[in-house]
């Protein structure tokens, strides 16, 4: 099989390859495209790879591992695939900086994802998804589109206009909440049935079966336990008593607006401007000293993971545990739904599919965050409690967003630009969405010339 990688160049990729490189002898993975429009970061990219197929290989009997094509042309790495990973970054850092800045300026949330910049990401990424799509119907029509790019259930859906249900997102947000909050009560998610719902970075943990009874009330009920993981700990054992549901820790932004707007300012820099300072470092010193590249790029993905979301942690100081410094986990999920697909392993996997039903009040071709069951054939979607008052309200108006931006990128309207920026629950005013569409165009005008 080939697997082509988007984004080829990207900090994160290390980790798919370590993923490929353990589970080759299953995958039969023979080839892995890197295709990136950035040279420099996928020469150091490979130096990186390189030496991570050394060490895996160092061992007697080991598999030889996956040969690496880096390229920077997008039609040589799709033709041909089997698989193709999308993980690019319309706009770059500087791109999210603006997204962060900008809201942060106007007295908003500014995050990537969640809040205004996550439009503003959408409206620069999906015209480039679209034609992406578009090439993988050319030159990769069986191919399987395992989209990463956030924000995740916008460009999916985006993607799946083109490629149907050949284009699934995913995230590790859903299976790391639903593996804390089991082993919370000494369980592992082999021995749970997740009942989990609502989109990327907006949804719920409403239940964990196991033995046919539910034990997510007992957490709930023991305080200790509950704030003994990372969830826990963010929102309180109150708040979630209250509302008797975990929610992904991206709620965080929407149930404490105020208090993340402050931290964000008081720490002095937003996150892109940390990852621009530590990623510029980091591709530098690999350029400089490419015999340790892996070395280099390890001791900054640990710091980046130790650093991920710190804002929600700066009342107290806690620092984040151990194994989730460790990090990693998207991987091991686009690696089981490829084995799925390819080798007919069914795997049951929180992703980004479409609804067709499973969420009441939803459209049938809005895409979801649902447990599914993956074989050969695809991901089916599982049964999952409704969501209700809030959390529907909610989801409902953030797609209702997503769909406005789709439309906006499609029909080239600036018009409808605006329209999804003030439809945001986070944007307060139809005056600040038209400051931040200026905003937009004037500081990154060549990724929305389209939008007129």
């Amino acid at each position: 099989m080939k697997l082509t990688i988007l984004g080829g160049g990207g900090f994160r990729v290390p980790l798919v390859y370590a993923a490929v490189l353990g589970q080759r002898a299953t995958r039969g993975i023979r080839e892995v495209a890197l295709h990136d429009t950035d040279e420099t970061r996928l020469s150091a990219i490979g130096h990186v790879l390189a030496e991570q197929a050394q060490r895996h290989t160092a061992g007697p009997g080991s598999p030889a591992p996956a040969r690496v094509t880096p390229t920077t042309s997008l039609d040589e790495a799709l033709e041909g695939a089997d698989f193709v990973f999308s993980a690019i970054r319309v706009g770059g850092l500087e791109g999210r900086i603006v997204d962060e800045r900008l809201a942060l300026e106007l007295g908003l949330l500014g995050q990537e994802t969640t809040g205004p910049g996550g439009v503003g990401y959408g409206l620069r990424t999906v015209p480039v998804a679209l034609a992406v799509a578009e090439r993988v119907r050319r030159l990769a029509p069986d191919a399987w589109v395992i989209n990463f790019t956030n924000p995740a259930g916008l460009v999916t859906q985006a993607m799946q206009a083109v490629l149907g249900d050949h284009a699934v997102g995913i995230c590790d947000s859903p299976l790391g909440l639903a593996k804390r909050a089991a082993g919370a009560l000494g369980l592992g998610l082999s021995d749970v049935v997740i009942d989990y719902a609502g989109t990327n970075h907006l949804g719920w943990l409403h239940g964990l079966s196991s033995g046919g009874r539910d034990v997510l009330p007992d957490l709930l009920a023991d305080r200790e336990r509950l704030e003994s993981f990372e969830e826990g700990h963010l929102f309180g054992a109150d708040w979630l008593q209250s509302i008797g549901s975990i929610p992904n820790e991206y709620l965080w932004y929407y149930d404490f607006t105020r208090d993340s707007i402050a931290r964000i300012r008081e720490s002095g820099q937003t996150r892109g401007e940390y990852l621009r300072g530590q990623q510029t470092d980091f591709y530098a010193a690999v350029t400089a000293s490419p015999q340790r590249a892996w070395q280099l790029w390890d001791a900054a993905r640990r710091e980046r993971n130790a650093t991920y979301m710190a804002e929600t942690r700066a009342d107290d100081g806690t620092e984040r545990t151990a194994e989730d410094v460790e990090g990693g986990g998207y991987e091991g999920v686009a690696l089981a739904l490829m084995g799925a697909i390819a080798r007919d392993e069914p795997a049951t996997l929180i992703l980004n599919v479409r609804n067709r039903g499973v969420i009441p009040g939803l459209p049938d071709e809005a895409v979801v965050e649902v447990p599914c069951l993956v074989t050969a054939a695809g991901p089916a979607t599982l049964p999952v409690s409704p969501l209700r008052g809030r959390e529907l309200g909610l989801v409902q108006q953030v797609k209702a967003v997503d769909e406005l931006v789709i439309r906006a990128c499609r029909e080239g309207s600036a018009s409808l630009a605006v329209r999804a920026l003030a439809s945001h629950p986070l944007v307060d005013s139809v005056t600040v969405a038209r400051q931040l569409w200026r905003g937009y165009r004037e500081r990154l005008a060549p990724f929305y010339a389209g939008l007129r």
